[in-house]
């Protein structure tokens, strides 16, 4: 072994890792995209696992467009997976139905399948990160105080629309949009849902920002 070995392997390291996380986001994307399909075969209701999965039409597309000029954090791009998986096991079973919240549900002796309340959470722990992420590269907020606070208020206003999208679903489609609304009797479904989606903010900010810091910077500095 010659004397410079350890020096190629220090230097090899660091590009590895560079390539290997150029590529994880690909392999995110076809495995999301299998599971995509095989959430749709055998969908209870194909009308609601539309409806469920629609977001997903819409991110993905966005993503592979802007994927070389504005690549995004590795824990961004994961996050999002485990969001899209959520709303596919959602779509597929419909949320009343999924069975991990049955699981829950009588493990706790719940009233109700709270499969909606972990997709609310997560509509708002997501959401939040991506935020952070677009205010902190393109330097729209500055002051910790104010990213936290405006953070925040950019997932409660996304899950605000997203139950303004749930009410014109329940006006247009009637009983047949129950499923997609996932209520289940619950007159204080919408704001449990918003305060999911707050939660799941804050949360996000309080976990996850410091190893958000840390990809920032290498991001920053491969790019």
């Amino acid at each position: 072994m010659t004397s410079d070995s350890p020096a190629r392997a220090a230097v090899g390291a660091p590009r590895d890792a560079a390539s290997a996380a150029r590529r994880e986001p690909l392999v995110l994307l076809l495995v999301g995209l299998v599971l995509l399909a095989l959430s749709r075969a055998g969908a209870y209701e194909p009308a609601t696992w539309w409806m469920e999965v629609f977001p997903i039409f819409l991110a993905v597309p966005v993503l592979v467009a802007t994927y070389r000029r504005f690549p995004l954090t590795p824990l961004a791009y994961r996050l999002i997976f485990l969001h899209a998986l959520v709303l596919m096991l959602g779509g597929h079973y419909t949320y009343a139905r999924v069975p991990l919240g049955f699981w829950v549900q009588h493990a706790f002796d719940l009233s109700r399948n709270h499969y909606d309340r972990l997709g609310h959470f997560v509509q708002g722990l997501v959401p939040a990160l991506l935020a952070r992420e677009v205010f902190v590269r393109l330097r729209v907020v500055r002051g910790r105080g104010w990213l936290f606070f405006l953070v925040c208020c950019f997932a409660l206003a996304l899950s605000a629309c997203y139950e303004f999208v749930e009410w014109a679903a329940a006006e247009i489609g009637g009983s047949k949009a129950e499923a997609f609304l996932g209520t289940q009797g619950d007159v204080w479904d919408t704001q449990w849902d918003m305060a999911m989606a707050g939660m799941g903010a804050v949360l996000a900010l309080l976990l996850l920002s410091r190893l958000h810091e840390r990809q920032l910077r290498r991001l920053t500095a491969s790019t």
